[in-house]
């Protein structure tokens, strides 16, 4: 079907141009500039997106698919290997071989890559070759066989209609402090800043809605409201951090799983964020020999709740608590400290 026969019912509009041009002085062009915000919320993507996203709204949904939705480093990557792990019988050996992008394809990444930019730059060419495994189309993740593991940071109004009643999805949320410290890392791993972008700059971009996938709290605020659907699992990054066998075991319950105390344990370990940073298939090992990446940083940090405090001088905290507080009057959502 054609992407211009789908439905997408959401307004789109242009971000101002100052802001554009601030977007393009702090970004380098490998990342498709965020010039567009789409549908009540104003979230935040590239203009790319208003045909991948209407691919995606559109999207068939099967009952064996799982899906794990998040704002951008909020525990993503942990919950997708915790649930992939008890879905498929505990198969380390094949999680250790098989990279986390392939067993779960991310589903919006064609929107963001600007692979004209990439073709131009220094092992351009293998960049992309290397890329195209791991930046599936929709289209590619439709034709995919069951079950199909999916992940994304698409809110949920904007993710297919049916999605819930359909199949099981994970929403993990973080305190927004943290959230925006490991973004910050994230775009310096891949090298998608500009010379002289420092944190205190990138705070302001963050709580501005002047990154993408942002506003923050209406993402989240969105999955809070749909925690007690029976097809959705909500799960703050800290309960991970402070009690992984408790989660394990929500997650295990919420999948119609048992769990033995030897796969616990076990779990739990390869789980430990220690171990976790060795995990070649989740570190984006196959992207290091191409130049891309910034070894100064890694993909998996050190998973602290409460790491912001090294960040955020007087003012910015006080700054921060204000943005938390005003984005929290309207709702019972808090996160846990």
């Amino acid at each position: 079907m054609a992407t211009s026969n789908k439905s997408f019912p959401f307004e789109i509009r242009d971000v101002e141009p100052e802001q554009v041009e601030k977007w393009k002085k702090s970004y380098k062009k490998i990342m498709n500039p965020c010039t567009s915000r789409f549908g009540p919320k104003g979230y935040l993507f590239p203009k790319e997106f208003e045909n991948v996203g209407k691919n995606i709204y559109n999207m068939e949904i099967r009952p064996s698919d799982t899906f794990v939705v998040t704002f951008p480093r909020s525990g993503t990557t942990w919950t997708q290997e915790l649930v992939w792990l008890i879905l498929n019988n505990f198969d380390y050996e094949k999680a250790l071989e098989t990279p986390l992008t392939v067993r779960y394809p991310f589903l919006e990444t064609e929107a963001f890559v600007n692979h004209n930019q990439i073709s131009d730059m220094p092992n351009g060419k293998k960049i992309i070759n290397t890329f195209e495994a791991n930046i599936p189309s929709v289209q590619d993740i439709e034709s995919m066989a069951s079950p199909r593991f999916i992940k994304s940071h698409v809110p949920l109004s904007l993710l297919p209609p049916k999605l819930l009643d359909t199949c099981k999805v994970f929403y993990v949320a973080r305190d927004p402090r943290d959230v925006a410290v490991s973004c910050y890392h994230h775009y310096n791993f891949f090298n998608y800043f500009q010379d002289g972008m420092d944190f205190k700059t990138y705070w302001e971009f963050f709580i501005n809605d002047l990154v993408p996938w942002s506003p923050f709290f209406e993402h989240v605020k969105e999955a809070w409201q749909m925690r007690n659907h029976p097809n959705m699992l909500f799960v703050f990054y800290e309960e991970l951090s402070k009690n992984l066998p408790a989660c394990v075991r929500r997650v295990a319950t919420f999948l119609g799983k048992q769990i033995t105390e030897k796969q616990m344990e076990k779990l739990c370990e390869h789980l430990k964020i220690d171990n976790f940073k060795k995990n070649k298939a989740i570190n984006y090992n196959n992207l290091m020999s191409t130049g891309l990446l910034n070894d100064k940083e890694s993909f998996i940090r050190k998973g602290k709740v409460g790491g912001w405090r090294d960040y955020f001088d007087e003012e910015m905290t006080e700054q921060a608590q204000r943005w938390i507080d005003e984005n929290l009057r309207d709702t019972d959502l808090r996160f846990p400290q």
